[in-house]
């Protein structure tokens, strides 16, 4: 089993290796007022699919059939990026001040199959809410976390679902309590992501990632928690 296991690792870490841009469609011209940054990895720039059906994009068209004026994300993140990374990131995207009136957060897949410890991510990860607090106009009442989904559901993780399953519920964990600490919002879609198991239209076609719809569904959970977030 850890032959196999470690192979599949092998297998996911060049299907992340890839790069992507840390950008995002062109911003139309209409007047928002509301600013919006989406940290993550290859959840966030939406590996396999196209740019409109990113989670950050579906979320920013959500919140403006709503009647909130927030403009097309800055998105930062890169497939196969870990904590580490995205630390990195952010010090060559973006200056000292709070820029954003919104700023979101997804990190951790990597840094679980990598084997990276639990131990770093934690570290590491402080830093990030630290600096997605900075980033921010309203410090953490304009910041929110959401879950590491579960790639053991897709048809990729599947040969090592049960490991791979007990080790996002770890990470995620330390997920939560670093958010906690923060008293930043912690909204869970992993739940959401097991349903590629029996739902093939949610998966990607790299067999991998989440498909549009996927991201749909994400949105449709905490759209209107993100909603309020702006309105108080």
């Amino acid at each position: 089993m850890k032959k196999v296991y470690f192979l599949i690792i092998a297998v996911f870490c060049m299907a992340c290796s890839s790069t992507s841009e840390t950008n995002t469609p062109p911003v139309p011209s209409e007047n928002y007022n509301i600013s919006y940054l989406a940290l993550g990895d290859s959840y966030t720039i939406g590996e396999s699919v196209e740019a409109d059906d990113r989670w950050p994009v579906q979320l920013a068209v959500s919140l403006r059939d709503r009647g909130i004026k927030i403009a097309p994300p800055k998105i930062i993140a890169k497939t196969g990026w870990t904590t580490e990374d995205l630390l990195d990131g952010i010090e060559e995207e973006l200056n000292v001040q709070r820029d954003f009136d919104l700023v979101s957060i997804l990190i951790g897949v990597n840094n679980q199959y990598q084997q990276r410890s639990i131990d770093e991510y934690e570290t590491q990860l402080r830093e990030v809410f630290r600096k997605a607090i900075n980033h921010c106009k309203t410090m953490e009442k304009g910041v929110f976390a959401v879950s590491i989904p579960d790639y053991g559901a897709t048809p990729f993780g599947q040969a090592n679902a049960e490991v791979i399953t007990e080790e996002i519920n770890e990470f995620n964990a330390v997920f939560r309590e670093v958010a906690e600490d923060f008293n930043v919002p912690f909204y869970n879609i992993t739940p959401i992501s097991r349903r590629a198991e029996d739902n093939p239209e949610l998966v990607a076609e790299d067999g991998l990632h989440p498909s549009g719809l996927m991201y749909q569904y994400w949105v449709d959970e905490i759209v209107d928690e993100v909603a309020q977030i702006l309105q108080d």
